[in-house]
């Protein structure tokens, strides 16, 4: 009987699956079997009719005695797969075990393996982060199918694939095994390490992460010492970076020079206290020889004397320090230089010497500028004064200055501090020269006074843009001068400039006295000490930070909430989880400025991480907050937690960017700005155009200043569209002056650091640069404070290639070659000015007087050469020959030169695809794809990359002596010998007594005058 009935439902037929369904009802357990098997092959097709007797399906597999319960589990998931119940078709395909098997490639089996690795993550997360219901423990049947998968994965030698289910499930057994496994370590760890630093989530775990690779790394033939730093330098580890690098330097000469170029690494990452502490163990670590030896060259630790310090060219203490250690040992003489570049000396004064060197910004524009502004008008003033500084941040070129003494003078009150605050971002890293640029605006003697209070504290300010992430030779005088004062001008500036010098270095004492300022509750001083004690603790998560945010509850000044406020964000700068408690008090606050600083506090806290939780909290502000002004900063902060996927900016805040509300739109507009800074991104820029024609004012200023941010240091052809669009704004007069004040604004912005310079938020190896974000975070709050709109100098980063060699010089003789048309990334052409002199001639009036005398003189001429021989007869008629070919002669000469060039033109070579670049080079951000190192050359890198300082080895040592750049007698900055010229607020004046020639500035470039 059995027999016959299979024969008659050996296979469904081909539109019915209802004779195998009937199979499930005998008695006969082999009858069953044999009905599952043929689901089991047909379900797919009809699925449909199955599903109506699922339940009998199901009860087979809860039947413990049933034989073949797996199959049954299996052809239920396969069915409510086909119902689209995920859930339920993975529950029973965890029942099928083996059955189910993870190698297929159908499309069933994939979303379940999707949805169970969904699954297992979720739960493994929640685990980690203790909150499983009841502490139960994961299905082991989920466990065995990820465990199969990996063996999976490994089978087939997807490693990659591994250690992308590794990070997500957070297990670091699999990772190390994914690791491990693979013929290519070096290449899954640096996998490794970019996913997690990109996807994953957790501080935490992804901390363990950087271990176990720091690890594992260790453990290869040849570990990458520059990828363990960097590692190190993420995990706060300085005395293991201090380690590696003391094992370096007393190694061979080529570790040495990759011990330089992992210097200039870290200092690229602007982390003071970090480097701080490397140098101190680095002193411990070194033999006593050698510890002594260093600081007798003066390039480790700083003379207790700040103001020596200042007033001494730090290059020159660097070759100093060369010189003092000639008669030490190879390890004394390279620690020696190494401490040149981790206390920035090297690489500070190379920056400088390149972004003055290779100066291109236009005085033109600013000089367009200044002509269309009304004397009366300050804001405009006070935007052109910016838009010179940030055009010249770092050239220490300030000709625009001098040349506008009278119309500075216009300058006054805070309109004088902002304007000699400019004087810093335009002498940005000159720290040797520091006080002496600033001597005209600063007390002669302590306790002395200064014509202006707004002056002094603007100089006090400026000290601290000068010495941005370098401030220890200036931080004793920024102290003495902040405990000399009870002005609340200079105290306001005194704390900026302090802040800023000492940003992240956790001083206790400078803590101290600006916290004691602040707790004088003057609006106006307080303001800056609460962002002052924000700097000094950035990133720390201080326990002090609670007590900051109960006096912001007891002060009544708006001004000193919001400095707290904004100060709290800088000190929960890149916590992630562990600020939680703090944002969720602020966003939980009934004042509408602490929940403006809960908005930085989010955006800061996660900045880089496009932390799902993050947006969304940001987002239900922008469109639920009652205050304006929280919903322009949660939108606004939006920018700084997506700044490490910059793509993905655009898609999320384009529908805001069309709101009804004008803040959320501006809020819009800086998001981009921020998120997309330096990258000219296309989209970004088909986002903002919109919005610089907005029917609000400050919308468009804020649609420009953030174009301008997208656009800097990029191709003209990108950037011509935005430049004629300011040329038009800042001079028309009907235009609104938020507008113009915008335009301005941007004008500086896209020719920062004299066109050599972009708006970097990461440094080359990828680690976020925290001045550079808080310096953008400062910025941002110029809508309240003018003055913080000079922070952003500390998000410029000069777009440079710098060759070193062993003595941390720069060869003449080292190139590169950029492998694309050399006017692709060309500086932009200089404003064409209309010459007024020089207009086509008018043809001369000739009197009727003047014709009948001419045809007198022409007749007796005639006469006189018949009367002559036939000699004067020849001489004459070769004479009127000449004269009546003179005309016929020109008009051919003109035809000849036409002729010629019509033929230079068809001669005219084209452009070529490649051109070579020397030592130092511009290489704007888009072109360092292009950039090659020819091989054959005298100096080779000694890790390429396309920008940033490169450390060269020098292959052909007895080719000669090397010639070196920057060696001749540098000349000091323009404004360094100055003098108080009237009230001008950031003028130099008349050289300083007993100034030597070696003082003078450099005379210009030759070049040839076109006249337009």
């Amino acid at each position: 009987m059995a027999t016959a009935v299979l024969a008659a439902a050996a296979l469904p037929s081909g539109t019915s699956a209802a004779g195998t369904l009937a199979l499930l009802e005998e008695d006969d357990d082999s009858l069953k079997v044999h009905a599952l098997q043929l689901l089991d092959r047909s379900v797919h097709d009809f699925w449909f009719q199955i599903a109506s007797s699922v339940a009998t399906i199901e009860a087979l597999y809860e039947d413990e005695e049933f034989s073949h319960r797996e199959l049954a589990a299996l052809v239920v998931s396969k069915v409510f797969y086909h119902l689209g119940d995920l859930d339920d078709a993975l529950m029973y395909a965890l029942g099928a075990g083996s059955l189910f098997d993870v190698g297929s490639a159908s499309e069933y089996v994939q979303t379940i393996l999707a949805r169970c690795i969904d699954t297992y993550v979720e739960q493994r997360v929640a685990e980690a982060e203790g909150r499983r219901e009841g502490g139960a423990a994961i299905d082991p049947r989920l466990v065995a199918v990820v465990e199969r998968l990996f063996d999976r994965c490994f089978a087939d030698r997807q490693y990659e694939q591994a250690v992308g289910v590794a990070l997500e499930s957070r297990r670091l057994d699999q990772l190390e095994r994914a690791i491990a496994s693979s013929p290519d370590t070096v290449r899954t760890l640096k996998y490794a390490l970019d996913v997690s630093q990109r996807l994953v989530v957790s501080r935490e775990f992804r901390n363990q992460v950087l271990r176990l690779v720091v690890r594992l790394y260790e453990g290869v033939p040849q570990p990458d010492h520059a990828a363990i730093c960097q590692c190190l330098m993420r995990l706060d580890d300085s005395d293991e970076v201090a380690a590696i690098l003391a094992r370096l330097l007393g190694g061979s000469d080529d570790d040495s020079l990759l011990a330089y170029q992992i210097g200039f690494d870290l200092v690229d990452a602007e982390l003071q206290a970090f480097m701080l502490k490397v140098t101190a163990k680095l002193d411990q670590l070194a033999p006593s020889s050698s510890a002594a030896a260093a600081p007798a060259g003066g390039a480790a630790a700083p003379p207790a004397n700040g103001e020596q310090q200042m007033e001494t060219d730090e290059q020159a203490a660097a070759d100093g320090a060369g010189a003092a250690a000639d008669e030490a040992s190879p390890f004394a003489k390279r620690l020696a230089l190494f401490k040149s570049v981790l206390t920035g000396a090297v690489p500070i004064e190379l920056e400088r010497q390149f972004l003055a060197r290779h100066n291109h910004a236009d005085l033109q524009i600013l000089k367009n500028i200044r002509a269309t502004v009304e004397p009366r008008n300050s804001v405009c003033h006070s935007a052109t004064v910016f838009s010179n500084s940030l055009m010249h941040c770092g050239t220490t070129v300030d000709a625009f200055l001098r040349e506008n003494l009278e119309w500075l003078k216009k300058a006054t009150n805070w309109a004088k501090f902002s304007a000699t605050a400019g004087l810093g971002v335009i002498h940005r890293g000159n720290v040797g020269k520091s006080r002496t640029i600033m001597a005209p605006y600063l007390p002669s003697a302590p306790g002395g006074t200064t014509p202006s209070p707004y002056s002094e504290g603007g100089a006090l300010y400026a000290l601290g843009l000068i010495h941005t992430s370098h401030g220890q030779g200036v931080r004793q005088f920024l102290l003495e001068s902040l405990r000399a004062t009870q002005n609340e001008v200079i105290q306001h500036g005194a704390c900026l400039g302090l802040g800023i010098a000492a940003l992240g270095t956790e001083d206790e004492e400078a803590f101290e006295d600006v916290k004691n300022v602040l707790y004088m509750d003057n609006a106006v001083a307080g303001e800056a000490a609460g962002l002052s004690l924000g700097l000094l603790c950035a990133g720390s998560g201080t326990e002090k930070a609670a007590e900051l945010l109960a006096y912001a509850h007891e002060t009544q000044h708006e001004k000193i909430i919001r400095g707290v406020a904004v100060g709290l964000a800088l000190v929960q700068y890149g916590r992630e989880e562990a600020a939680e408690t703090m944002i969720e008090q602020m966003t939980g606050e009934l004042d509408p400025i602490l929940r403006y600083g809960g908005m930085f506090v989010t955006g800061l806290a996660y900045c880089g991480t496009s932390n799902n939780a993050a947006i969304q909290k940001l987002l239900h502000f922008a469109v639920s907050d009652v205050s304006n002004d929280v919903r322009r900063a949660a939108v606004t902060n939006l920018g700084f937690v997506l700044a490490a996927t910059p793509e993905q900016c655009p898609k999320i805040v384009s529908l805001l960017s069309e709101s009804y509300n004008p803040h959320v739109r501006y809020g819009a507009a800086m998001a981009v700005g921020i998120a997309c800074a330096g990258t000219g991104m296309r989209e970004a820029v088909s986002l903002l155009e919109p919005l610089i024609k907005d029917s609000v004012d400050f919308v468009q200023q804020g649609a420009l200043i953030a174009l301008a941010l997208v656009l800097v240091e990029q191709p003209e052809a990108r950037a011509r569209p935005l430049r004629e669009h300011i040329n038009r704004l800042y001079g028309n007069k009907g235009a609104e002056i938020m507008t113009r004040m915008g335009a301005i604004m941007a004008a500086g912005i896209l020719d920062a650091g004299g066109r050599n310079a972009t708006i970097g938020l990461r440094s080359r190896s990828g680690h976020f640069r925290r001045t550079a974000v808080l310096g953008l975070a400062l910025f941002t709050q110029y809508w309240y404070w003018y003055p913080l709109s000079y922070c952003i100098s500390l998000a410029v980063q000069p777009t440079a290639l710098i060759g070193v060699d062993a003595t941390l010089r720069a060869p003449k003789g080292f190139q590169a070659v950029s492998n694309c048309r050399p006017s692709q990334f060309a500086y932009p052409p200089p404003v064409k000015v209309e010459d007024k002199k020089d207009k086509a001639k008018l043809p001369t009036a000739v009197l009727s007087t003047t014709a009948r005398a001419k045809a007198r003189a022409a007749k007796k001429a005639k006469e006189a050469a018949a009367a002559g021989g036939e000699g004067g007869s020849g001489a004459a008629a070769g004479g009127a020959a000449a004269m009546d070919t003179d005309q016929p002669a020109a008009d051919g000469d003109k035809t000849a030169d036409v002729a010629e060039k019509k033929e230079g033109e068809k001669v005219a070579e084209p452009e070529p695809s490649s051109f070579t670049v020397d030592n130092p080079a511009r290489v704007a951000p888009a072109q360092r794809k292009y950039i090659a190192f020819p091989e054959g050359q005298r100096f080779q890198p000694i890790r390429p990359a396309p920008s940033g300082f490169v450390v060269l080895k020098d292959t052909q040592p007895e080719a000669g002596e090397v010639e070196y750049l920057f060696q001749e007698d540098k000349p000091a900055a323009a404004a360094a010998q100055a003098a108080p010229a009237g009230d001008a607020p950031a003028a130099p004046a008349a050289a300083a007594p007993g100034a030597g020639a070696a003082d003078e500035p450099p005379p210009p470039e030759p070049f040839e005058y076109i006249p337009s």
